[in-house]
């Protein structure tokens, strides 16, 4: 399939490159017709000049000047001519290779949510289906739900961040509320993944009594997506910081986590919808594409900002700051 859609690719660019050179062909005889008639009719015009006339200088003078201007005119017919079929060109193909993009990354986030959706319901068959044939003891029960649960809540998170995403683009208004309390609302968050969690170390550096005015529910997805994010691109061995400070105008969240890093041509296209580095059928980690585009969102809608950095000596720092 992929290899079709290369070779309908490709064959879309030769004709396309085709066109654009035929216009630029087009537009250059256009302009040596033009000119060689111009030149055709100037000798012409001397040709009927007698040249026992006294004026027969200056009139020859005027029809080299008449010349001249039209040559100029169809200089710069030609130039804006031509300019605004190479920027009209360029803008043709910007837009189509964007789209282009954006199709295959809708592609890859229709793989991405098959792959997220198939896996929790899955596991969550399969323990229901043990516990209803099996008689367990109490701890195996206790494990199998517990991990059902975790599938659950794995796919909760997923449908909400396909439900808010789909919002945002629709332009819905959330109400904000006129304050609440951040620190409190980030210790939930750490301690529901602890609790999901106990193997990871995620370590905690969180200012007391940091106030923030804003949606809790979207600042909630914010905080999940990060810390989710950071355990995803880092080994369940490596650490996990969440920090929290506050100053008089600023409110600075960053997670910082020990994974393999982001490169630098990839930071700012980390942030767009439905994209993931590498290639859906090839990368390991699990997602849509669409955690950090949300991120950014939120933040966005909570008058701040979101940016990544590297952690030395490996690793990655992503930080939001919030103007109060």
């Amino acid at each position: 399939m992929s290899f079709f859609r290369s070779k309908k690719l490709a064959i879309v660019t030769v004709v396309y490159w085709f066109l654009l050179l035929y216009m630029i062909a087009a537009l250059s005889w256009w302009f040596i017709a033009l000119e060689k008639q111009n030149k055709e009719i100037s000798t012409i015009r001397l040709q009927e000049l007698k040249k026992d006339d006294p004026a027969y200088f200056a009139k020859a003078v005027q029809i080299g000047e008449a010349k001249n201007r039209k040559t100029s005119q169809y200089i710069g017919e030609g130039m804006t001519f031509l300019a605004l079929v190479v920027l009209g060109a360029v803008f043709v193909f910007r837009t189509a290779r964007k789209q282009i993009r954006f199709v295959q990354q809708q592609q890859n986030f229709m793989m991405a949510v098959t792959h997220e959706l198939k896996t929790p319901i899955a596991v969550t068959r399969l323990n229901l289906e043990t516990l209803q044939r099996r008689k367990l003891d109490e701890g195996k029960q206790e494990q199998l739900i517990s991990n059902s649960l975790q599938e659950t809540n794995r796919l909760n998170a997923l449908c909400n961040n396909m439900l808010l995403a789909a919002q945002l683009e629709s332009g819905v208004n959330f109400t904000t509320q006129p304050e609440l309390n951040f620190t409190d609302l980030l210790e939930g968050c750490i301690d529901d993944f602890k609790n999901r969690f106990p193997s990871r170390e995620i370590k905690e550096e969180i200012e007391e009594g940091v106030y923030l005015k804003g949606e809790d529910l979207l600042l909630q997805m914010l905080v999940n997506n990060l810390v989710e994010n950071a355990m995803k691109y880092s080994l369940p061995a490596s650490a996990i910081t969440v920090k929290l400070a506050a100053s008089d105008d600023e409110v600075l969240l960053a997670v910082t986590d020990e994974g393999s890093g982001i490169p630098d041509t990839e930071r700012k296209k980390i942030f767009n919808k439905f994209y993931r580095i590498g290639n859906e059928n090839t990368r390991s980690a699990k997602g849509t594409g669409l955690g950090l585009y949300l991120c950014a969102k939120i933040a966005e809608r909570h008058n701040g900002s979101i940016s990544v950095t590297h952690n030395q000596p490996q690793g990655s720092i992503f930080t939001v700051l919030f103007q109060t």
